[in-house]
């Protein structure tokens, strides 16, 4: 069949060029360089021969030691380079363990925090079929209504577990609680100062415990922040004790990235709200009438503005009423009587401590989260003293309110100080280029009254304003270009209000000045 023999002769010939053609291509690209190497080692040997029949003894001499010279240079290229390949595969490979590592982490923290929430729905589900009901509050006490809470089959079925169990304890509990006669801010401080110490055995500085009630009265996030072993976490929960309820403490995990972290998810698999331990204390606190403490301990642990954004902004909101977060879109019969159209109000008789250490395992806290909290730094441990014994009191927290709101009105900021603090502004503003802003003097306006009604002073009030709200922000400076600055702010400082005043605000530019 001539015609098929025909296309088999074409289709080896073409083959036979393309694979040749191939085989040229590798030659020219990989071969054809080199092709001039042999001819160019044969140009040396005819340059040297040609020469060296003219070389005497210094002529043989610096040939050998140039081609020593030579290969010497080229051979510590080559080395060269191989050690700086070497340290770059080196580099790369550590980093992308490292990025591994981080991952891995992070995977494990949530599986972490998955696990211990499973077995927390596994232990409540035990509870329910045994009848029994132990008190997960974090040390938070239910009323003693007489009634022990029993576990009904359809409580297994609601969607919030912990938020109904709550109801049920507080059911038939009367929360009632009446103004105590007498009482003002200083007493206040003084009988939790010598609570604490006669008590606890915790000393703290009666400023100190000025601060704290002035800043309850300003923020409803107070930061408790310095080195470990000085009783932050130990104030907050005398606090609690104080106010007869104890606070809730709530541990952060460095894996917290958003707000499910903190309150929770509903599980669609389930058809249940994962409740967290934080969104069950905030629950409590809609059915008391006292002061609840709710503890972030190791707040900075995680980034505060990514996991309490919500509340951040929540508690910017003058209308108490629109102090709300959504919790599930959907209403269902048997959700928890507090949640209206699957939405929470955050009370007013709540307040949020976090605790914050300042070391390399820890989050810089931002400006954001400074500007909106009142902070408190511990530096040293409490001295101990001579304290009365004292017991803790049981007040309504609408009490505490209108006391913070008289001394509002009875110790108003002087114009002389508000004059002098627009001084002191303008001289910041200047010399620093940084603003105090509406919402610190929005602050100064709340906190200083409050102070002194406690018993403090007002210079001392504008001190710890002016130190915790404003010189803060000073670190994010070039503070060794400044230096001249900080000290010529000190002496301004000290030609506004004597050279006996501001002494937290001259320690901080003290200690800026060292470089600490």
């Amino acid at each position: 069949m001539p015609g098929i023999e025909a296309y088999f002769e074409y289709l080896r010939a073409m083959l036979v060029r393309f694979f040749s053609d191939l085989g040229r291509w590798f030659y020219k690209r990989w071969a054809a360089p080199w092709e001039d190497v042999p001819g160019n080692f044969e140009a040396y040997g005819s340059i040297l021969s040609e020469h060296s029949d003219s070389f005497d003894f210094w002529g043989w001499f610096f040939f050998v030691l140039f081609a020593i010279l030579f290969i010497t240079a080229i051979a510590a290229i080559l080395v060269g380079l191989f050690f700086l390949l070497r340290r770059y595969i080196r580099f790369v490979r550590k980093e992308l363990d490292k990025d591994g590592l981080q991952a891995e982490l992070e995977r494990l923290n949530y599986e972490l925090y998955q696990a211990i929430q499973e077995k927390d729905k596994i232990l409540n589900l035990k509870s329910g079929y045994l009848g029994l009901f132990p008190d997960q509050s974090s040390g938070s006490e239910v009323p003693n209504t007489g009634v022990v809470a029993a576990a009904s089959p359809e409580e297994l079925g609601v969607r919030f577990p912990k938020l109904s169990r709550v109801d049920e304890q507080y059911k038939n509990a009367d929360m009632t609680l009446f103004f105590l006669p007498g009482m003002s801010l200083e007493a206040l401080c003084n009988s939790f100062r010598n609570f604490a110490a006669s008590k606890l055995g915790l000393y703290y500085k009666i400023e100190t415990i000025r601060q704290l009630f002035a800043g309850l009265g300003t923020s409803k996030l107070i930061i408790l922040e310095g080195i470990s072993g000085t009783g932050k976490t130990s104030m907050a929960m005398a606090l609690g004790k104080f106010f007869s309820f104890n606070s809730a403490i709530i541990p952060v995990q460095p894996s917290w990235k958003d707000r499910s972290e903190l309150l929770g998810y509903y599980n669609e698999f389930t058809k249940k709200f994962n409740e967290s331990e934080f969104l069950r204390a905030l629950y409590v606190t809609t059915y008391r009438n006292d002061l609840d403490v709710i503890i972030l301990d190791e707040m900075n642990l995680a980034r505060i503005e990514y996991y309490f954004a919500e509340f951040l902004s929540i508690m910017e909101m003058k209308d108490h009423d629109d102090w709300v977060i959504d919790l599930i879109p959907s209403v269902q019969e048997g959700d928890p009587i507090h949640l209206k159209e699957g939405k929470l109000t955050i009370p007013q008789n709540v307040v949020f401590f976090g605790t914050a250490n300042n070391d390399d395992s820890t989050f810089t806290i931002s400006d954001k989260v400074y500007d909106r909290a009142i902070s408190l730094f511990f530096d040293d441990k409490g001295r101990p003293f001579e304290a009365v014994e004292t017991e803790p009191i049981v007040m309504p927290y609408a009490q505490l309110s209108s006391l913070f709101d008289e001394a509002k009105k009875q110790f108003p900021i002087s114009e002389t100080m508000l004059d002098k603090f627009s001084d002191l502004d303008n001289y910041v503003i200047k010399h620093f280029q940084l603003a105090f802003g509406n919402r610190i003097l929005k602050q100064l306006d709340d906190f200083c009254p409050i102070f002194v009604a406690c018993g403090g002073t007002e210079v001392d009030a504008f001190d710890f304003i002016f130190t915790n709200k404003v010189l803060k922000k000073f670190e994010s400076l070039n503070i060794a270009y400044l230096k001249d600055e900080l000290k010529a702010l000190n002496g301004y400082l000290d030609k506004l209000y004597g050279k006996s005043a501001f002494p937290m605000a001259h320690a901080y530019v003290d200690n800026m000045l060292k470089g600490r």
